[in-house]
């Protein structure tokens, strides 16, 4: 008889582990409790619990990601997979970040959550659980991947399109890797065992900018943020590119500050960016150093950018090199150069 797989649980808040409190839903429930509430899985694995956080994830900070790393490596050799639970919220952030902060993990980290408290009547958080436990406790499983409404996802693929329906979570522009069903995961996506050893990373850089673009966008704001951050990403219309209400003083401070770095990317959910389209993305090649988002979601780009400027020297190294190589399905139809 195969010996039952070890699994640690990180219990990080959230709506899964909310109780009703005078001020709204807060998370209360305990990871002992969690895993009372779903006693078929014992059948599954053999679980301990960890309360590493208790936070509304509206909360979550890169800090947080640095904690859930460290408890994953701090616990690597002693388990075989790992559960964390976590708000919806910034679910998607967490799963970009930690596929980019753990590499190569033969042993599957599974994020998942609730839409409702687990101790509703009517709730999504003990499918979900059960789920995720049956998932990391699989031989098959490797790898970063949120486990939600029976969806399996890449962590850098997903993005919370629903803010109160079961189905909260879809895989943007990537199939998901698998399905669960009945107690059983039908994979769409064969996983090719991981050549290079686990590896994981601690540092990151928050100094990072998100620069939403909207019609009639004034210059006024550019010179601070060029000032004060490492990088400014962009998030365009359409395909991407700088409008005219704006360009003169945005390629201008690109030239003043050649250190920064501008990354583009878009408002638009599916099918990434393409700067060669139009002359307003074109002309961005003449003055900004800058890198294209292409297929990426919007959380990985930002996890992607915190993960390489803090591991890496960007004056020094081919940040392209760097930031189009693929880590974990998150760029399908772009450069997707080889980083060695």
């Amino acid at each position: 008889m195969q010996q039952k797989k070890r699994i640690l649980l990180l219990a990080t808040g959230g709506t899964i582990a909310s109780r009703k409190s005078d001020n709204g839903l807060k998370p209360q429930i305990t990871p002992e409790e969690l895993i009372e509430y779903i006693p078929q899985v014992k059948e599954i694995c053999d679980v301990e619990a960890v309360q590493l956080l208790n936070l509304d994830s509206t909360n979550m900070e890169p800090s947080h990601w640095k904690l859930m790393v460290h408890a994953i490596w701090e616990h690597y050799d002693d388990f075989d997979g790992f559960v964390i639970a976590h708000g919806t919220d910034t679910m998607a952030y967490t799963a970009a970040a930690l596929s980019y902060m753990v590499q190569n993990t033969k042993k599957p980290i599974v994020i998942t959550g609730a839409q409702k408290p687990i101790d509703l009547e009517i709730t999504d958080a003990k499918s979900n659980l059960i789920d995720s436990f049956l998932y990391a406790a699989d031989d098959r499983s490797q790898g970063v991947q949120i486990v939600f409404d029976g969806k399996v996802i890449a962590g850098t693929r997903a993005k919370k399109v629903r803010s109160k329906s079961y189905n909260a979570f879809s895989s943007i522009d990537y199939p998901s890797l698998a399905v669960i069903q009945d107690m059983n995961i039908m994979r769409y996506i064969p996983m090719l065992p991981y050549e290079e050893e686990v590896r994981f990373y601690e540092k990151l850089d928050e100094n990072v900018f998100l620069m939403k673009l909207i019609p009639g966008i004034r210059p006024k704001v550019l010179k601070s943020i060029f000032e004060n951050y490492d990088c400014i990403i962009v998030e365009s219309f359409g395909v991407g590119g700088i409008p005219q209400s704006i360009a003169e003083e945005f390629y201008r401070l690109c030239q003043e500050h050649p250190d920064k770095l501008v990354v583009m990317a878009t408002q638009v959910a599916h099918e990434g960016s393409d700067m060669t389209v139009y002359e307003v993305g074109h002309n961005m090649k003449e003055y900004c150093r800058f890198l294209e988002s292409y297929d990426m979601t919007l959380e990985s780009v930002i996890a992607k950018v915190m993960w390489m400027l803090g591991n890496y020297d960007i004056s020094s190294c081919d940040i392209e090199e760097v930031f189009y190589h693929s880590i974990n399905y998150d760029l399908i139809f772009g450069k997707n150069r080889k980083c060695n």
